[in-house]
């Protein structure tokens, strides 16, 4: 059922996943579209079995359905993105991955012949590393069930002590005037660190973040060095990207596919 799912309706799921509740009022507003349209959404995805509605809004099934769902959308877009981000790992780096669908892709792909150290605060890639023979540090904090991130003070004072080589963080967003965005405040803050440890930022991302703006920005576009996407995004945002110092590497597909 996730494949017949529109944009629209995929990106109302990632806010039920961040947020853990939706309300009708501000997904309205958020999309430009009718109460009645909004209504129609909620409908779809708990007959999907991805949703619960509620009096004004809906919230989500449970943790195993939400990390099925956003595992499952651009799954190939999101290999491919995390292949690629591999390539750039050097022998004996240290990097940062944080919490995402996106950046477990790059965990998954990362190999022990790299002799390289991971940190990350989100415990599935934690998990994804197991028996691979890469030494890996996951920071503690508080655990966000949604996305299986670790977040809040402990995890800010844990990466406070460290230096990154390379990091590859996720964005819910990517805009020319307000550069890149979270939708979850605590996850944004942990970003703006990770960047200020970094001597390398690159965001992995696929292209329906392009454009969108979620509230809480974690850097502008100047502060990163690269996104790594499956397409290119509209002029706009790619001359600001040129004039920001941002290189944009887009994935290849097998078989010519867009």
């Amino acid at each position: 059922m996730a494949e017949l799912l529109n944009t629209r309706q995929h990106q109302i799921v990632d806010l039920l996943h961040t947020e853990g509740e939706v309300k009708i009022s501000e997904l309205k507003h958020k999309f430009s579209v009718t109460e009645m349209t909004i209504r129609r959404d909620l409908e779809k995805l708990e007959l999907a079995g991805l949703a619960k509605r509620t009096f004004g809004g809906a919230i989500p099934i449970g943790r195993d359905v939400a990390l099925f769902e956003r595992t499952g959308y651009m799954s190939e877009e999101k290999m491919l993105i995390g292949k690629r981000a591999v390539e750039l790992v050097q022998p004996g780096e240290s990097i940062f991955l944080d919490g995402g669908t996106t950046t477990h892709h790059v965990a998954r792909y990362l190999k022990s012949e790299l002799n390289i150290t991971v940190v990350t605060n989100a415990i599935n890639i934690g998990t994804e590393l197991i028996g691979k023979n890469i030494p890996t540090i996951i920071t503690g904090g508080t655990l966000l069930e949604a996305t299986s991130s670790l977040v809040g003070p402990i995890t800010a004072e844990t990466l406070s002590g460290m230096a990154f080589d390379r990091i590859f963080l996720g964005a819910t967003g990517v805009n020319h005037l307000h550069g890149f965005s979270n939708s979850n405040m605590y996850e944004a803050e942990i970003k703006k660190i990770a960047i200020k440890k970094a001597s390398e930022v690159n965001i992995v991302m696929d292209h329906t973040k392009f454009g969108a703006k979620e509230l809480f920005s974690f850097a502008p576009l100047s502060y990163v060095h690269r996104i790594v996407t499956d397409s290119m995004p509209d002029e706009v945002l790619r001359r600001s990207c040129i004039e920001a110092g941002v290189e944009i590497e887009v994935v290849e597909f097998p078989f010519g596919n867009e």
